[in-house]
C-alpha cells in the first residue's frame, strides 16, 4: 500500500503542520513515510502544500504527481490541485473558504466547515486541525490516537495547545 496524499492553502492556516502531523501519526504506527513541504516565498499569506506518502514498505519518490488525496484549505489551492486527483481519490474541500463546485465526477468530495467550527470553538486558528480530524476519518490511513501522540510530541510542554489542538481535532473527526 503506498498513499500520497496533498494538504494545501495559504501561508499561515497550518498546511504544513497537517502533514506534519499525519507523518508522525505514521511513524508512530511503524509506516514507512515521507513529509515534503512546499512554500511560496512569502509565506505567510503566500502559498503553501505538502506532500505526505504513506507505505508500508518503502517509498522510491516523495512526490505524488497523482495523489490519492487532497486536502484543499483555500479556493487557489483547488484550483490548482483538483485536476491532479487520481480517479476514484478523496478532495477535501475547506466549505468555509471554498464556495466553488469541482467540475470533476470521478472522485468523492468531502466538505468540511473547518473554519466555522474551529470559531465555534472559539480558536479560529485550529481550522487544520479540525480538517485533521475529518481527514483522519474519512481515510483511515492511520488512528486518532497516534494523530494525537504525534501532536503531543510536536507540541511538548505546551499543555494549552495541546488541548485546544485535540478538541479541534475531534470535532472533525465526530462530524464525518
Amino acid at each position: 500500500m503506498l498513499i500520497k496524499t496533498i494538504f494545501a492553502g495559504f501561508g499561515g492556516q497550518g498546511v504544513l503542520s497537517m502533514g506534519l502531523n499525519l507523518a508522525q501519526a505514521a511513524m508512530l504506527e511503524g509506516k514507512n513515510v515521507t513529509y515534503l513541504p512546499s512554500y511560496g516565498a512569502e509565506v505567510r499569506g503566500g502559498t503553501a502544500n505538502c506532500t505526505v506518502a504513506v507505505s508500508d514498505e518503502e517509498i522510491a519518490s516523495p512526490v505524488a504527481s497523482s495523489p490519492d488525496f487532497i486536502v484543499a484549505m483555500n479556493q487557489p489551492s483547488l484550483v490548482r490541485f483538483q485536476n491532479q486527483i487520481q480517479s476514484g481519490g478523496v478532495l477535501f474541500i475547506n466549505s468555509s473558504l471554498i464556495e466553488a463546485e469541482v467540475s470533476r465526477g470521478d472522485i468523492d468530495i468531502v466538505r468540511v466547515p473547518a473554519n466555522s467550527i474551529a470559531e465555534k470553538l472559539g480558536n479560529p486558528r485550529s481550522a487544520n486541525m479540525v480538517m485533521l480530524g475529518a481527514f483522519t476519518k474519512k481515510s483511515n490511513l492511520v488512528s486518532v490516537s497516534s494523530v494525537i501522540e504525534g501532536l503531543k510530541s510536536a507540541l511538548k510542554d505546551k499543555q494549552k495547545l495541546i488541548a485546544i489542538n485535540k478538541k479541534a481535532l475531534m470535532a472533525g473527526y465526530d462530524l464525518l
